[in-house]
């Protein structure tokens, strides 16, 4: 019988692979990227709120929480809109290789937020990963739009993560992402009806198989691999949760490759300029992790 640290291990990369099984839904979907995320928030919200009351969590917090909450819930609307975006201009392995760049915005946003040094190894990665989107954009060159959309959504997904950090010191995951979606699906909702058709019918006229697909978006890609890796982390250390995480384009590409093909066949330049993204963004986890233990053991 495997212990029980190597079953949360097995059960981090189960949620990884869900993390890359994102993308495949994205483009296995046929609506756009704006209802596609509306469609995700609600489901998943409703899930959410189901998982809320079973467990008793206390959802009541003072307004300027929620506010802040909610307008955080506006940059992971956006960072999903942008992601699921540059799948529809491009394709999966575009927007995951993209996607990898989000280590790079990290490292220069968290010395604003946390206030705290630049790291000098920091900016070396910094200057490999902005040379991979280089080798990318010369290469794939049709695909600009996603590119620009795919490195769009790595720079909120950054953002949001580290806001979400300092949520994180005054309340639950749980009660964070619960208003956040909110925010998210508030704003998302005026969007359409001020600039987009409106929820008409046909807002809602899916086909069987796009309801099916949204609804294992919500609930095994959102609110379970949400409440789950919350779990993890209680048994697993941050950093390892981080550094595995940084397997998803991987996982995401290896995936499309198997199940389309044909549109996600890529020049030799690509996968060179993504393979040193990946590459450079794990060394990066490594070294932070090898740190903190040193730090840890000292």
């Amino acid at each position: 019988m495997p212990s029980a640290k190597l079953k949360n291990y097995f059960h981090l990369h189960l949620l990884v692979f869900i993390a890359g099984f994102t993308a495949i839904l994205g483009e296995l979907i046929t609506i756009k990227a704006i209802p596609l995320v509306w469609f995700r928030m609600v489901m998943a919200i409703i899930l959410m709120f189901f998982y809320i009351k079973i467990v008793g969590v206390k959802i009541n917090i003072p307004k300027k929480f929620i506010i802040r909450y909610c307008l955080a819930g506006v940059i992971i609307a956006l960072h999903w809109i942008t992601f699921f975006g540059a799948i529809d201009e491009a394709n999966i392995s575009i927007a995951l290789a993209m996607f990898s760049t989000g280590a790079f915005f990290a490292s220069l946003i968290e010395p604003i937020i946390y206030k705290r040094k630049v790291i000098y190894y920091e900016i070396i990665f910094g200057v490999l990963v902005i040379i991979g989107v280089f080798i990318i954009t010369q290469s794939e060159i049709k695909y600009l739009t996603g590119i620009i959309l795919g490195i769009t959504s790595a720079f909120l997904s950054s953002l949001f993560a580290v806001f979400n950090g300092k949520f994180l010191e005054q309340n639950s995951a749980t009660v964070i992402s619960f208003y956040e979606f909110i925010g998210g699906i508030l704003f998302i909702t005026i969007f359409i009806i001020l600039f987009g058709e409106g929820f008409s019918k046909d807002f809602f006229s899916l086909s069987i198989s796009d309801y099916g697909y949204l609804f294992i978006l919500a609930s095994v890609c959102t609110a379970y691999a949400f409440i789950a890796a919350v779990y993890v982390m209680k048994h697993i250390s941050p950093y390892t949760v981080v550094l595995t995480y940084n397997l998803e384009p991987i996982y995401g590409i290896v995936l499309a490759i198997l199940l389309f093909p044909e549109k996600e066949k890529m020049s030799q330049q690509f996968y060179f300029g993504a393979i040193l993204i990946i590459i450079t963004v794990l060394l990066n986890g490594v070294i932070k992790n090898s740190k903190h233990l040193k730090r840890k053991n000292s």
